[in-house]
């Protein structure tokens, strides 16, 4: 029995199921049962039947998972898999935020610590964030903790004032303009497609912004044949594979989330047979992070 098949056979065992984000290593997508980001992910998970999720991706989507299925065995297959962004807000600086400005909603994007979405209003993710902006009431934003996308959905929703946190996400932080337009030089056919995390000077030169799932959209739509690709690497499994005639760059310097390629096959079989690793969230955490995330199922259906 080779390794697939072993999980596979433990999947049944345990009445589990898989969820890969799009960032993690090929194999360990073709076994998943559920592919997606982290929107499409947080939605699958509230809907699930099985009792145990084994969830491929980084410390808070697992969070994510557990909060909003307290019942259930969430499994992490690398308790180390961590997003440095998630922690880039504190406490301290929402409690200031409040009292100096009136009205204010604290949106918190979903790349964030079970700690910090307690203390905001509503999640996002980059998906729906302008969205979910735009439905808020408040005229005063303060987005934690990527000023990057916060950036982005300001742009969207000009009638909002924006309050800036200076989180970023390290590996699309260090994306740069001129390995792009490197790349547009060799591919000048080429669309630029841009995740909202990347800085404002790689948003300026792209063609089209959003989220993974996005990205995937748009050029599965496109009548362009080739495209340059300003997110993690880990996107282009999905890309080639929906898309086998049309042609994707990345820059010179790829992309990397080290801490997505840490899952392995031999990490989701050990988690399966062991059950460690699981998420663990009190309830006080639980009853605080859970209003954000519901708010956030319920503004952007």
């Amino acid at each position: 029995m080779n390794i697939t098949e072993e999980i596979q056979e433990l999947k049944k065992e345990k009445n589990a199921v898989i969820l890969a984000h799009y960032y993690v290593n090929p194999e360990i997508r073709k076994i998943a049962d559920y592919i997606g980001d982290s929107y499409y992910l947080s939605k699958a998970a509230v809907d699930l039947e099985e009792q145990t999720i084994v969830f491929c991706g980084v410390s808070f989507m697992g969070e994510s998972a557990k909060i909003l299925n307290p019942g259930k065995t969430v499994l992490m297959p690398d308790v180390t898999a961590d997003c440095a962004m998630a922690h880039m807000a504190d406490a301290e600086t929402i409690r200031r935020m409040r009292e100096k400005y009136d009205d204010l909603a604290v949106v918190c994007y979903i790349n964030s610590t079970a700690e910090l979405k307690r203390h905001s209003d509503v999640c996002v993710t980059s998906s729906n964030a302008v969205k979910i902006v735009k439905a808020l009431p408040n005229q005063n934003i303060f987005f934690i903790p990527d000023r990057n996308l916060a950036h982005f959905v300001a742009e969207q929703a000009p009638e909002k004032h924006f309050v800036y946190n200076e989180g970023y996400c390290p590996v699309h932080e260090k994306i740069q303009v001129q390995e792009i337009l490197k790349e547009k030089e060799l591919h000048p056919q080429a669309e630029v497609l841009t995740h909202p995390e990347c800085p404002q000077a790689v948003r300026e030169i792209s063609d089209y912004i959003g989220s993974t799932s996005g990205i995937i959209d748009y050029a599965g739509k496109s009548e362009c044949m080739e495209f340059i690709i300003c997110t993690e690497n880990g996107v282009r499994f999905e890309l080639e594979n929906q898309n086998p005639k049309k042609k994707f760059y990345f820059t010179a310097t790829e992309p990397v989330c080290h801490d997505m390629k840490k899952v392995t096959l031999e990490k989701i079989r050990d988690v399966l047979k062991s059950g460690e690793n699981e998420i663990r969230i009190t309830d006080e955490i639980r009853a605080g992070s859970v209003r954000p995330l519901e708010k956030m199922l319920e503004l952007a259906r």
